[in-house]
């Protein structure tokens, strides 16, 4: 004999279901009826004592805590949460099937299929998945979508909107809104209820058409929204498509900054070329801080006001090249470190102590020497008070290129050691790989008759492994020495 089941909410479904499903009740010998449009944000179906669905005027706070449990038979089975938490949005969905859908997946999960959920293939759990994003998707818009307008009342300043979701989920979203403005007044209105916060309880009352909610404009907000969105459009990424389907017309009645948005996508290619040509203009470069004269004085001198990258923002001063301008050798690093930073000179650190001491090892006197770095601002990372070495991308390393240039320019060096990778692709460009060629000389570049790259020595100083610490600073010292046995040919 079929049954009608009258349903007026979550709350009277949720009770009906848990005696009928107890009973064995099949879905198929009942008939669910809607009785009400309104809809009470209240727990699942998990044994919680059912609760009477709220009427107008009754209020309750945005987080009330659930009811406690009623006692569960011990060898009942226990509906998953899953299937809780997608009910509460189903509820909110107006198909009227929604109830009969419900019990029927619910039947199921109790009675020999406990593993259903994990089906999607399943006709009642693809349903079951789109009636939920369904909802979902409609309280995600109403979220980003409610506006809201300020007036002024007997009681002073209160905030209004007007929202017309698909769903009934005006009380679902409430709580967001009170969380979001919890320090504001402020009421919204929809065709099937009124939420209203007073910065302390949510309210609820009767909904309202569009025709009975004149919400007067405010000029302020309206411009504050079109400017917002104004800043955020991305001309770029223009699709009508998408922004049809997550902006349906109904809603720009009520969202203020569509009203200029003919505008923005009818200007959004000319602003992409505009944007696309800024970033194609050239990389930042020292160029326009060099001087007319090129002497190393000079170019010292000039290279204090570099703007060519933002590595001058963080550090102390610029680190020049320092040495002889008649050197035969020059050696290029990576970057000044912290002690270099601040006493304005190349290689004065632990890296600089290891390197005097290898240089004199091999008979090398550094003060002949020509020493400079590839970039000369110091890169960090603040860990505390420290500033630790972090590594120049390679635009920054292209920015300095200049000053490097102009040193090679002016010095017309014999023989050029690179200390590091980032040194040797200041030369050879992104693609050479120290590991591959340390140590190999390169004869008659461009820039100098010699040029070879090896260890930087932090590098060194950083090896945690003592064997391969030991077995690159035996490779960096024969590197020296080639260096130095090739120079007394020459």
């Amino acid at each position: 004999m079929t049954q009608v089941v009258t349903v007026d909410g979550l709350p009277s479904f949720r009770a009906a279901a848990r005696d009928l499903a107890a009973r064995g009740v099949r879905p198929e010998d009942l008939i669910f009826r809607d009785a009400a449009a309104a809809q009470a944000f209240l727990p699942g179906l998990d044994g919680s004592a059912p609760a009477a669905p709220h009427a107008a005027g009754t209020s309750r706070a945005p987080d009330a805590p659930r009811a406690p449990d009623a006692p569960r038979a011990p060898d009942a089975p226990r509906v998953p949460r899953r299937f809780l938490d997608m009910a509460e949005h189903v509820a909110c969905h107006r198909d009227p099937a929604r109830w009969a859908h419900l019990y029927r997946v619910l039947y199921r999960l109790l009675h020999g299929e406990p593993r259903l959920l994990d089906d999607p293939a399943d006709p009642d759990i693809r349903r079951l998945a789109q009636l939920d994003q369904q909802v979902r998707k409609d309280m995600h818009r109403m979220q980003a979508f409610v506006r809201f307008t300020r007036v002024e009342t007997p009681d002073g300043e209160r905030y209004l909107a007007w929202h017309r979701p698909d769903h009934r989920i005006a009380a679902r979203v409430a709580p967001f809104f009170a969380d979001r403005f919890g320090s504001m007044r402020w009421s919204i209105l929809t065709p099937d209820e009124g939420v209203h916060w007073d910065g302390d309880t949510l309210r609820f009352g009767p909904g309202a058409p569009r025709a009975e909610h004149d919400v007067p404009a405010d000029a302020e907000l309206l411009d504050l929204w079109r400017a917002y969105y104004a800043a955020m459009f991305d001309p770029a990424r223009v699709n009508l498509r998408k922004m049809r389907a997550d902006m349906p017309l109904r809603y720009h009645a009520t969202l203020p900054e569509l009203r200029n948005v003919h505008d923005l996508v009818r200007d959004s290619s000319q602003r992409t070329q505009i944007m696309i040509a800024k970033h194609a203009a050239p990389a930042p470069t020292a160029s326009d801080a060099l001087p007319a004269q090129r002497t190393l004085p000079a170019l010292r001198k000039a290279a204090a006001s570099c703007r060519g990258c933002d590595l001058y923002r963080c550090a102390t001063q610029v680190v020049f090249g320092e040495g002889p301008e008649d050197a035969q050798v020059m050696l290029v690093g990576e970057q000044p470190g912290d002690h270099e930073d601040l006493e304005g000179r190349p290689f004065v650190g632990p890296a600089g102590k290891l390197l005097d001491d290898a240089l004199a090892a091999v008979g090398l006197d550094r003060g002949t020497l020509y020493v400079t770095n590839a970039v000369k601002h110091f890169k960090f990372e603040r860990r505390g008070t420290r500033r630790l070495h972090a590594r120049p991308t390679q635009p920054e390393i292209r920015a300095c290129s200049t000053w490097l240039r102009a040193e090679v320019d002016v010095l017309h060096p014999r023989m050029i050691l690179c200390l590091g990778a980032s040194a040797a692709q200041s030369f050879q460009g992104p693609s050479f790989r120290l590991t591959a060629s340390r140590g190999e000389v390169f004869d008659d570049t461009p820039w100098a008759p010699w040029w070879m790259a090896t260890y930087h020595p932090s590098a060194l100083l950083r090896m945690p492994d003592k064997d391969a610490r030991a077995a690159a600073t035996e490779a960096f010292h024969a590197d020296l020495r080639k260096l130095a046995q090739d120079l007394g040919r020459r």
